[in-house]
């Protein structure tokens, strides 16, 4: 009986980078198997250094976010070394994903050196820019504006790749001219590991930068150039789940030659890891909250964005598109309200472990199964209400238990998703089924029943979205498909 292909998933996340290595596995409901995986934070966070001389370059140092690739590098190697080398060495496929929205540039033919004297060959960064990445704040909403209109149907946000490469020619044009190729890290990686002569990008993170209309898949040069971009730095773009290249080394006992594909955005990679069907939605609450179902086959997005609007459509496989509405305010509430509760207690000359304090709540919210109290619970504003506050309404002397308020606030978070993407609006795509994943979630029974009491479908809990998982699936796919045909 021939050996059933292995391939690896790869995540470059960024807080942490995470591999994975899946089999076949016909007899499983998903049809694969998670054989090993690995994760390690990356502690990547970088000092910002002024670029130059001027007040905005020394202000950047304060509003910027940037992080060292070589210690995202050292990160996903400690995760490769802790893999089991028989499986690696069987390996037929690398997916590779990450942190969308960010930027790093390097020199074309130089931006990495293979180490061949250690137990394994691995590359190492060498004419490499710090990663900007998604979090970076250097572009003001007065710059933003000052900016020209994309074709597309997204919006440019501080983070996008094509604003701070906007800003940087600006305010620090020195800073790039060292440098002939860009993308994000996770593009990087691809083309290092493939020694591409020019870095390739899968339209799922062209759509993150800014200026890439995804009709035409394609870059809105005319428009960049008009405004004195540097349209050279621009990736080639590639289709999602196709292959970019081929290992030019071994790699942790992986193989020259194994195939790798271009590279995906994470978000994307995580709702492909559990959506089984096209008629799922995927239901993620951890820190934040994203709720994304697949649209309907021929939906396309206009080619203006609607910063107002609470559902945004981000290309996902086929030249599909996911309808995704992204919240900010889900466990990092309750992670407020509790440490709210441990600060009164401490000023009452009380201490408690804020671990205790949410198992507590959360079994009195279990008992208490249904209250009057109404609480909004938007303490972060949302992208397309960035003012929004929070709220406290119908409140009465009999629900101030911390029961009632611990099921209010639940329900809350729930509600403000469901009046972001409506289950009207979920039914109208085809949505037959909710899955349901994420750490807060996973722990948190009171939020099961809340999101079971929102959405009128059958809802499966437990399968957590993995975006090294969704990488290593898309090419473990390609790979069978291949086979078949």
């Amino acid at each position: 009986m021939a050996a059933r292909p292995i391939t690896l998933g790869i995540d470059l996340g960024t807080t942490s980078v995470k591999a994975a290595l899946l089999r076949a596995a016909p007899d499983e409901p998903s049809g694969f198997a998670v054989l090993a995986s690995c994760a390690r934070a990356a502690r990547a966070e970088a000092a910002v250094e002024s670029a130059g001389a001027g007040p905005q370059c020394v202000l950047f140092c304060f509003q910027g976010r940037e992080q060292d690739v070589s210690r995202i590098l050292q990160a996903l190697h400690e995760c490769l070394a802790a893999l089991p080398r028989q499986q690696l060495r069987s390996v037929v496929g690398i997916g590779v994903s990450g942190q969308m929205h960010g930027v790093v540039f390097w020199k074309t033919g130089q931006g990495c050196e293979w180490i061949e004297g250690g137990i394994t060959p691995v590359f190492e960064p060498r004419a490499v820019s710090h990663l900007v990445t998604w979090q970076d704040g250097r572009c003001s909403s007065e710059f933003l504006a000052s900016l020209p209109q994309p074709k597309s149907h997204l919006s440019v946000a501080t983070g996008f790749g094509c604003a701070t490469i906007f800003w940087l020619l600006k305010y620090c044009p020195e800073s790039l001219k060292s440098y002939d190729a860009a993308g994000t890290i996770h593009d990087y990686v691809v083309a290092m590991l493939c020694g591409l002569p020019r870095p390739l990008m899968s339209d799922q993170n062209a759509a993150s930068w800014g200026y890439f209309n995804t009709q035409s898949q394609s870059w809105n040069v005319e428009i960049l150039r008009s405004s004195g971009f540097p349209v050279h730095l621009l990736p080639d773009i590639a289709e999602p789940g196709s292959v970019a290249g081929r290992t030019s080394h071994m790699w942790f006992e992986i193989p020259e030659g194994t195939e790798v594909g271009v590279a995906l955005g994470d978000l994307q990679a995580s709702v492909y890891s559990c959506m089984a069907q096209r008629t799922d939605a995927v239901l993620n609450i951890s820190t934040s909250v994203q709720l994304a179902a697949s649209m309907p086959s021929g939906f396309q997005p206009g080619e203006t964005p609607d910063p107002t609007a609470p559902v945004a459509y981000f290309p996902y496989f086929g030249r599909t598109y996911l309808g995704v509405a992204a919240s900010l305010n889900g466990g990092n509430v309750l992670a407020t309200f509790v440490h709210m509760l441990v600060q009164w207690m401490a000023d009452l000359g009380l201490e408690v472990e804020e671990s205790t304090v949410y198992s507590c709540m959360i079994q009195a919210a279990v008992q208490q199964r249904d209250t009057h109290l109404t609480i909004t619970p938007t303490v972060l504003g949302e992208r397309h209400l960035p003012d929004q506050l929070a709220s406290v309404t119908r409140i009465s002397s009999s629900d101030l238990s911390l029961g009632h308020v611990t099921r209010a606030l639940c329900r809350g978070i729930v509600q403000n998703l469901h009046s972001m993407l409506p289950i009207q609006q979920l039914q109208e795509w085809g949505v037959e089924r909710v899955m349901g994943s994420g750490s807060a979630l996973s722990r948190n029974e009171v939020l099961k029943q809340e999101v079971q009491r929102a959405f009128p479908l059958p809802v499966s809990f437990g399968q957590d979205v993995d975006a090294a998982v969704g990488a290593a699936l898309v090419m473990l796919r390609r790979h069978l498909n291949q086979k078949e045909s």
